[in-house]
């Protein structure tokens, strides 16, 4: 039966493909896929960690005393029974055989189908053994761990493999946390659906990274969806269309065409410089989270690094943050790739719906605290582990030996923080001199993500060389909405005309005082806006690389002076994108890009 799940649309596009469900489950479970050679050692891990359950269940029967009930020993016989029915085992080694899943994922795969074969059982005694076998396959997910010699890693980690069978694969999960979305990079999934989640929550951003289509904050999509189904991901639309007819399918493979032709047509702007007909020039810098990321903003054309998230390097890392030279080596990678071209490297911004398995030596944990989000994170942390921060800070000079560097400071509010960070920045120095490290000049920026840095920024900008604007956390902060919480997302509002005001007087006072200006969140990768923040004096843009050349075309066709004429009606107008929409429409140049 064909059905629709609807949900918040994060990343464009259409995808098509089974259904791959990562379910929540009492163990933690790792899930990745084995190459072709491994495929019958995978099958006999699982034989063997099921006979090794069903020796423990043998032994607990044999020590059952005689005045044990019958109905403990008659559950012993039942859980062996579902242990060597070939409905689990036996289909579970199917689902590593056709999907190269590991035994662990391919056990919880099945147990997903079945359990939905019980809850559909109109017999109470049977629906209700749903809950012995659940029993069951973590008895043997856990005999698994034992035999690796280690705890699984959360569920929602999966190592790649370029092995994904025939069908396109769609990732189907309650939540995936933005250290594990990363490991999705170059992956099999064509796309994925959370039931959690929102517009400018950071899994969505790195979906977007990925360039597939995506929805989250379904809510139910990962129990109504089975292990398997047929599903078609509208990332334009929000919605999921589960086991589609064929009439439907057809129509969104027509559109998934014609979404390539359109993405080969932008492509050739790689080398067009960003002019608007006016003449302005405007950087299009990218926002990348690994050192392998800057290859790919060479690719799309970008002429920097606006925002390098250093949090990535901390992520996945069972507690153990990475050493000095680990990270001088990463952000050289960086450096040396982008060829001269400016490199932005933001310090580490862990907290909220970042956390690091272990946030600091003091074992900090964000799960504790009421609000995560106005809590210790981002410069905040760093300035409570000066130790780290120092750490972090003289890997970022040493690498500026290397290109042109930059250094970003998040979440800063008040003027003692920077003077801190001044203080922090002048002691590495003499500590490289004093090592005989090399170094280059660096110029120090701070985002604006607070209301109350925005209204200061005049104080600010005498001490930093440049701002930049983190949009999701300002609109996240001046309108007091938790951006991940689908419940609240009808009401994060980039168009609000108090976050319009921040960013026009933040953007306006920069220019002013001749300090460089950028727009790193995500209005500056969203078409929608482009012509907007142009009409504010915006000219640096920070966007994930495959941005860039919807952005980049919306550039080529805007006459900068043009637009900002318009500022004045938008800015009073009590609907302001209403008023945008019209303006810019109404008052298009002549010439424009064909």
């Amino acid at each position: 039966m064909s059905f629709q799940v609807f949900g918040i649309p994060v990343s464009r596009g259409v995808a098509i493909g089974r259904a791959v469900l990562v379910a929540s489950s009492r163990v933690d479970v790792a899930h990745y896929f084995v190459g072709p050679d491994q495929v019958e050692a995978e099958i006999e891990r699982a034989f063997r960690a099921r006979d090794e359950v069903a020796r423990e269940f043998e032994t607990l029967k044999q020590d059952l005393r005689g005045d044990t009930p019958q109905e403990l020993a008659a559950l012993l016989d039942v859980h062996l029974m579902l242990l060597h029915d070939e409905a689990l085992i036996g289909a579970a080694t199917q689902w590593i055989i056709d999907r190269h899943y590991n035994a662990e994922w391919a056990l919880s795969a099945q147990l997903e189908v079945l359990a939905r074969q019980f809850d559909e059982m109109e017999d109470d005694y049977l629906r209700e053994r749903k809950a012995d076998l659940e029993q069951v396959v973590e008895r043997i997910l856990s005999a698994l761990a034992r035999e690796q010699g280690l705890v699984p890693v959360d569920a929602a980690s999966v190592v790649q493999r370029d092995f994904a069978g025939e069908d396109p694969l769609l990732l189907v999960a309650a939540d995936i946390a933005p250290a594990d979305m990363m490991q999705f990079k170059r992956s099999v999934f064509h796309g994925f659906i959370t039931d959690i989640g929102g517009k400018t929550s950071h899994t969505a951003i790195v979906a977007r990274s990925m360039d597939i289509p995506a929805v989250v904050g379904t809510r139910e999509a990962s129990r109504l969806i089975r292990q398997d189904d047929w599903i078609i991901i509208d990332g334009d639309a929000g919605t999921v269309i589960v086991n589609p007819s064929p009439i439907m399918l057809e129509e969104y493979r027509f559109r998934q065409r014609q979404s390539e032709l359109e993405r080969a047509r932008l492509a050739r702007l790689r080398h067009t410089p960003a002019v608007t007909l006016d003449g302005e020039r405007i950087e299009l810098h990218a926002n990348i989270e690994l050192p392998l990321d800057a290859q790919g903003a060479i690719e799309a054309g970008a002429t920097g690094v606006g925002l390098f998230r250093s949090e990535f390097l901390f992520m996945n890392r069972d507690g153990e943050l990475p050493g000095e030279d680990e990270q001088f080596a990463a952000y050289r990678a960086a450096v040396e790739a982008m060829r001269g071209m400016p490199v932005t490297i933001r310090t580490v911004d862990v907290g909220a719906d970042k956390p690091l398995d272990r946030m600091s030596a003091s074992e900090l944990r964000h799960e504790h605290v009421l609000n995560p989000a106005m809590g210790l994170r981002a410069i905040r942390w760093s300035l409570a582990e000066p130790s780290m921060f120092r750490q972090q800070l003289r890997a970022i000079y040493r690498a500026s030996a290397f290109g042109k560097v930059r250094l970003l400071i998040p979440m800063v509010a008040h003027l003692h923080e920077v003077r801190q960070i001044l203080e922090a920045v002048k002691k590495v120095q003499q500590q490289l001199n004093d090592a005989g490290h090399a170094y280059s000049h660096v110029e120090l920026g701070v985002m604006i993500e607070i209301p109350a840095a925005a209204v200061m920024l005049p104080l600010l900008l005498r001490h930093v060389d440049f701002v930049s604007i983190g949009t999701n956390d300002l609109i996240q902060y001046t309108l007091a909405i938790d951006r991940a919480d689908e419940a609240v997302a009808h009401l994060y509002d980039p168009w609000h005309p108090a976050v319009l005001q921040l960013l026009a007087s933040s953007i306006g006072l920069a220019r002013a005082a001749g300090k460089s200006v950028s727009v790193c969140g995500e209005m500056a990768g969203d078409p929608a806006f482009t012509d907007l923040l142009l009409a504010m004096g915006l000219r640096s843009f920070s966007m994930h690389p495959s941005q860039i050349p919807s952005v980049k075309q919306r550039v080529l066709r805007a006459d900068a002076g043009r637009l900002a004429t318009f500022m004045p009606e938008i800015m009073g107008s009590e609907d302001p994108r209403h008023e945008a929409e019209l303006a810019f429409a109404r008052n298009k140049p002549a010439r424009a890009l064909q």
